[in-house]
């Protein structure tokens, strides 16, 4: 099969975890208000997903635009300040919306604001991840937006694609869904070229597909189809392949679900699983290390099991929760390395003692684990702590 063959493709029907991100011109029904009708066929849709074992997580625009329409302003402000005016009162009335649908099939909703410095600071990531997986496993749909009422352009994701894929990224979903008016990726602008075609299925992140995306979005939105390729490029680098699909179609979600070949598929060449783990073997820098009994070796090496604070016997360096440490064996050769959910101090008081000690010991239990399995990464060949290691 060609690069961007027109014959079905990948499906998501193996998905469990997905992100869906909706725009503003369908959130806000190409801003006459928020559009009642389409969020609940989109909730249903979800409570759909979520009664067959899938978890969902929503990010939706539409603050903005439900903001400018109760203000009675017709077009986008370009001031920062006016773009946090809207936002505010215009969340308002989107979260209220999905929370009622939701409430129709018996869902639970979160509203979660997110920034850039959320993510981009490991110790706010992992807070932010775990409270996103804790919401998934209690069975509450999160309603996701940047938070645009504290945000300036400094810190700002740019569009809410970005931020799709960036929670992607965050929660490791085996796929994002960004719903658009579109029917999907054209081999060129179909408005302007007779012969433009659908791309069927493509590589994310190839080259070309940028050349074809190129365009701006509409008054009522940031990007266009370029921000939903990069977006899809981002997505992938954790393991997520993305699917841009109409979000006026006909139950879209569970056609996707179901095995249904619709709109742009553009798949991740990377498994999840390696993706991620290749993040946290090249890309972070040691900040410290703890050596472990010949027991926690054995488990994580051949039991697939996370570092629990039992099985360390000395904590080395000066780390934050959410930095990158190495995990040695009592020869200082390093089994392993990931992201820590405790600081170097916490981790000393806590060695040797069971994880049911932890909220004694520090008067608070962040997680149970040291280094949880999913944010930890083998080594192949054990090689010796660099010296960001040494005590």
């Amino acid at each position: 099969m060609s690069e961007h063959d027109a014959t079905p493709g990948p499906t998501l029907r193996e998905a469990k975890r997905l992100v869906v991100k909706v725009g503003s011109s369908l959130v806000t029904d190409e801003g006459r208000g928020l559009d009642a009708t389409a969020i609940g066929h989109w909730c249903a849709q979800i409570a759909a997903l979520v009664r067959s074992d899938r978890r969902v997580i929503m990010v939706s625009s539409g603050a903005v635009a439900e903001g400018m329409r109760r203000l009675g302003w017709s077009h986008r402000p370009r001031e920062v300040h006016g773009l946090q005016a809207a936002a505010a009162v215009g969340q308002m009335g989107l979260v209220q919306m999905y929370e009622t649908c939701l409430r129709e099939h018996n869902l639970t909703s979160a509203q979660v604001l997110l920034t850039h410095a959320d993510l981009a600071n490991r110790e706010r990531y992992l807070n932010a991840r775990s409270t996103l997986l804790t919401l998934l496993d209690l069975g509450v749909v999160p309603i996701i937006n940047e938070n645009d009422t504290v945000v300036n352009d400094e810190i700002k994701f740019g569009d809410n694609d970005t931020l799709g894929a960036l929670v992607a990224n965050l929660v490791e979903a085996d796929a994002l869904v960004i719903l658009t008016d579109q029917q999907g990726l054209y081999s060129a602008d179909p408005r302007k070229d007779a012969s433009a075609t659908l791309v069927r299925t493509a590589r994310a992140g190839d080259p070309a597909l940028e050349t074809m995306a190129g365009g701006a979005g509409s008054h009522l939105a940031r990007g266009g189809m370029i921000t939903k390729v990069l977006a899809a490029r981002r997505a992938a680098g954790s393991g997520a392949s993305t699917v841009i699909a109409c979000g006026r179609e006909h139950n879209v979600l569970i056609r996707l679900c179901d095995g249904e070949a619709m709109g742009t598929f553009l798949h991740a060449t990377t498994p999840k699983q390696q993706a991620r783990k290749q993040w946290i073997a090249d890309h972070l820098q040691l900040r410290g290390a703890v050596t472990v009994d010949a027991g926690a070796v054995r488990k994580l090496l051949h039991d697939g099991s996370s570092l629990l604070p039992i099985g360390m016997t000395s904590v080395h360096g000066r780390f934050s929760r959410g930095d990158v440490i190495a995990i040695q064996d009592q020869t200082g050769a390093e089994v392993a390395r990931g992201l820590s959910n405790y600081s170097s101090a916490e981790a000393r008081l806590i060695a040797r003692k069971p994880s049911s000690a932890i909220e004694a010991t520090l008067g608070y239990c962040a997680e149970p684990e040291m280094v949880h399995r999913d944010n930890m990464v083998l080594q192949a060949a054990p090689t010796n702590c660099n010296t960001a290691c040494t005590p």
